[in-house]
C-alpha cells in the first residue's frame, strides 16, 4: 500500500509536504517564542496578529507549493499532508514540551491557539487555490 499514491501524490511531493510542514510549524513556533513575552496575545495585540495571519499565510503556501512541486490540482492535499505533520508536531510540544513556546502556561495557550489558527488559514487558502482536474 503507498500511501503517496492513495493521496493522489508522489512519494517526493508526500515527504517533501511533510518536510515543509514541520519547518514551518518550527518557524512559527520560533516566532511566537520571541513574540509572546513582548505581549502578542495580550488584548488588541491577538486579534491584529490573527487577522495578519490571514494575508500572511498566503506567500507560505505559495512558496509551499512551489518546494514541493505540487500542481493546482494536488495543493489541497499535499497541503493537508503537510498541515497534519504540523499538528502533530504541536501537539507533541505542547504536551512533552512547552517551554518551547515560553515560559508561562499562557504563552503555551496562546502558541498553541494561534499555531492551530494559521493551520487553519493554510488550509482553507491552498482549498481556495486548488483547482479540479
Amino acid at each position: 500500500m503507498n500511501l503517496a499514491a492513495n493521496l493522489g501524490l508522489s512519494g517526493r511531493q508526500f515527504w517533501l509536504s511533510v518536510l515543509m510542514g514541520v519547518i514551518l510549524w518550527f518557524v512559527a513556533a520560533m516566532l511566537l517564542r520571541i513574540l509572546g513575552p513582548m505581549g502578542i496575545y495580550d488584548g488588541m495585540a491577538r486579534i491584529i496578529l490573527y487577522a495578519a495571519i490571514v494575508p500572511g499565510t498566503l506567500p507560505f503556501v505559495i512558496l509551499f507549493q512551489k518546494i514541493t512541486g505540487l500542481t493546482r490540482q494536488t495543493l489541497a492535499m499535499g497541503f493537508s499532508v503537510g498541515t497534519a505533520a504540523a499538528m502533530i508536531c504541536d501537539g507533541a510540544a505542547l504536551a512533552w514540551y512547552p517551554q518551547l513556546y515560553g515560559a508561562t502556561v499562557e504563552l503555551h495557550a496562546g502558541a498553541g491557539g494561534t499555531i492551530l489558527w494559521g493551520a487553519g488559514v493554510g488550509l482553507f487558502l491552498a482549498y481556495a487555490m486548488n483547482k479540479k482536474a
